[in-house]
């Protein structure tokens, strides 16, 4: 009866033990909240486009690099709104004015704490070391709700497309920075989206920022497609926590009870207030095989108010600048055959697209030490600053 007893007062001990490093590890995995810079003026301009804030920023920047981390107005919906982006450029003086690559950040989460300008700021960029030799200014939105607070439309593309916009018009406020009037969109994939939607939008809402090129690499286009082929994918369980998430909060017709199982939800939920990247991403990861193989949806996500907003959400409009679609040949989050439908499906339309597909790629590697790709960025970049013809290549 002793033996049993201490077996089970043991047995106890190391339950409590484990129960607490669990949380532990739980608590830990939860983003830290942005310092005091990401809070807005009381009072603050209203027009989309103002510098509210700047100071200098020096985290992970490449040699040769000078950067800011900035605070700007901008637009959410119908309302005004603030957005954080870092402003890079060369340390090398030149009398000459400078065009502005503006990078569209991929999938980072929706928290404020998971800003790329908070945790990462470079993760994922391609060529940044050529950004900064060619003299270029690189201005990277974290978009709303990331640094700042309220939560961010992950997928949104028209609130995703004016952030962008606006930090190439609220750098231009820098002191001893002169921008000239051309800017080329990068994107990766959430970006690629957010780079096609600033294509789409530039004319109509900032007609004074003068968008010489669109680049999308892996873009999240047909949004109601992507979803569907990736829910029962690990990420993909991130991905649909996260919009399902985002899109219930931005758009007041969607309930998640009506796509989500209450079992799930708790689930879903908490996976939405993590991050992408660093270890944390294994908590997200580990919970993830809790959920359905077939994902977090107890209904067609491409169905009723959530599909209705997928659709509208699908870069799916004419761009009157040339544009670039690169594609990982063994992409598993955008696949491919998808990518090439969204393509043709454009190219029909009488959209040209420059279309390039780089083998043995996947999502993350087109863009993480792709030197082809690199090179193609910067060659196709140069030709736009410099007005050259464009060379579409739609799939015939």
């Amino acid at each position: 009866m002793k033996l049993a007893r201490r077996i089970a007062r043991w047995t106890l001990v190391l339950a409590v033990i484990a129960a607490a490093g669990i949380t532990a590890l739980w608590t830990a995995s939860r983003p830290s909240q942005p310092d005091a810079f990401y809070e807005p003026p009381a009072q603050k301009p209203g027009e989309p486009g103002a510098l509210l804030r700047s100071e200098p920023y020096t985290k992970e920047l490449p040699a040769g690099a000078r950067g800011w981390r900035i605070l700007y107005t901008t637009r959410r919906g119908n309302s005004s709104a603030v957005a954080s982006a870092v402003v890079v450029t060369s340390t090398q003086p030149t009398s000459a004015m400078r065009p502005v690559i503006a990078w569209a950040h991929g999938t980072t989460g929706i928290v404020p704490g998971c800003a790329p300008s908070v945790t990462s700021p470079f993760a994922n960029v391609p060529a940044m070391d050529k950004i900064v030799a060619e003299n270029w200014v690189y201005v990277a939105t974290d978009y709303p709700g990331l640094g700042t607070a309220g939560g961010h439309a992950y997928l949104v593309g028209e609130d995703a497309a004016r952030a962008v916009l606006d930090a190439i018009r609220a750098t231009r406020r820098l002191e001893g920075l002169s921008l000239d009037n051309r800017a080329v969109v990068w994107g990766h994939s959430q970006g690629g989206n957010s780079a096609l939607w600033t294509g789409i939008r530039a004319e109509d809402y900032a007609p004074d920022v003068n968008i010489a090129g669109v680049a999308a690499l892996a873009p999240a286009s047909d949004l109601p497609s992507l979803l569907k082929a990736s829910q029962g994918t690990m990420f993909g369980k991130i991905v649909s926590s996260y919009l399902m998430t985002a899109y219930a909060a931005a758009y007041p017709e969607i309930d998640v009870k009506a796509y989500v199982s209450a079992r799930m939800r708790p689930f879903v939920s908490d996976i939405a207030t993590r991050c992408v990247g660093g270890w944390p991403t294994m908590v997200s990861v580990l919970e993830t095989k809790l959920l359905p193989a077939a994902g977090i949806f107890t209904r067609d996500p491409a169905s009723g108010p959530l599909g209705d907003r997928l659709r509208q959400n699908t870069p799916a409009t004419g761009i009157a600048t040339p544009v670039l679609i690169a594609q990982g040949g063994d992409d598993d989050l955008v696949p491919t055959s998808l990518q090439y439908r969204y393509v043709a499906a454009r190219c029909a339309a009488g959209q040209p697209i420059d279309y390039r597909l780089y083998p043995g790629r996947d999502h993350g590697s087109l863009v993480a030490g792709n030197a082809a790709l690199d090179a193609d960025l910067v060659a196709w970049t140069r030709d736009r600053f410099a007005g050259a013809p464009d060379t579409p290549n739609c799939p015939r």
